[in-house]
């Protein structure tokens, strides 16, 4: 297995892991995709380090929702968008501070960003040839995350 596989493996096991906790929803693979498009709501943390990265987490608005209300423990109506916002960038924070963690002693360790939250239609990423994409959907066939993480 190379390198880039062991890490889509770190950073699908990471998110399917802080998902169950957070939720208490089980996710599974659902596509290895590889095209760039992204959800209505895209949160991101940069990766700096030896070896920099970009995490991304994408999702529709509606899935962030769900998931937002299992987090904080409200009825799914009483979710603000400022909640969901929120909660995808905690979402952002949890992957990458947890792979964090479990690449401290590779050469990929990093220092983390602040995460933040793009939102809009058609959102894609350009990225140049040499860049390694690690591209996952999760989810359980009702809520589903896109999780990109490119190198």
């Amino acid at each position: 297995m190379d390198i880039y596989s062991q890490l889509g493996l770190l950073y699908t096991n990471v998110l399917t892991e802080i998902i169950f906790t957070v939720s208490g929803f089980s996710f599974d693979v659902l596509d290895q995709e590889q095209d760039t498009e992204f959800e209505d709501m895209v949160g991101i943390m940069s990766l700096n380090g030896k070896k920099n990265g970009m995490l991304f987490l994408s999702a529709k608005e509606a899935d962030i929702r769900e998931l937002c209300s299992y987090m904080i423990g409200v009825n799914r109506s009483e979710v603000t968008n400022a909640d969901i916002e929120d909660a995808l960038r905690e979402l952002v924070n949890m992957v990458a501070g947890s792979a964090k963690l479990r690449l401290s002693s590779s050469d990929y360790i990093f220092n983390l960003s602040p995460p933040f939250v793009i939102k809009g239609k058609n959102i894609s990423l350009a990225t140049k040839d040499r860049m390694h994409i690690i591209s996952r959907v999760l989810g359980n066939g009702e809520l589903s995350v896109k999780l990109k993480v490119i190198y």
